[in-house]
């Protein structure tokens, strides 16, 4: 099966943090990718027996977005933060997109005013304060392994490959 969604991996080499922003960035938009042309119906079918699908992947990334971005790294409270899969019923699928897209846009804002990759966490993480540079890394990877289930998904639902 030809892949049909298949991008060129990020470049960037600019510093240790632009080169890290660059792949957390590329993995967000092959979230979004795997929803492109889908319905609600089709972003909210689960294929597989824990009832994940593509909906909830997007509200759960955007959950994980600030709890790492804005609560442990910026400390700001009354943050909001939705780690679940289910996204309820009444909620559209354009809103859950459009969170997703916004919680990204203000951790990348967070992060460009942050002092460069050794700043450190408001909060501790297991015990002690991590870096900026550990927070890009463990969404990165979040957001990586998601893909990944995504990329299964989408192709369960329509036969549409790629990253």
């Amino acid at each position: 099966m030809a892949e049909t969604q298949r991008r060129q991996a990020p470049l960037n080499d600019g510093g240790e943090l632009d080169t890290a922003l660059a792949f957390l960035r590329f993995a967000r938009e092959a979230i979004l990718i795997k929803t492109e042309g889908l319905d609600e119906e089709q972003l909210r079918r689960a294929l597989v027996p824990t009832g994940t699908n593509l909906l909830g992947l997007v509200q759960h990334l955007a959950g994980a977005e600030r709890l790492w971005f804005a609560q442990h790294f910026a400390g700001q409270d009354g943050v909001e933060v939705e780690l679940s899969m289910t996204v309820p019923e009444d909620r559209r699928a354009a809103s859950v997109l459009d969170d997703y897209r916004a919680a990204g846009a203000a951790s990348n804002a967070i992060a460009a005013a942050a002092d460069g990759p050794d700043a450190l966490t408001a909060l501790e993480v297991a015990g002690q304060r991590r870096t900026l540079r550990w927070v890009v890394a463990h969404m990165t990877s979040e957001t990586a392994r998601h893909a990944g289930h995504a990329d299964f998904l989408r192709e369960l639902i329509d036969g549409t490959t790629g990253r």
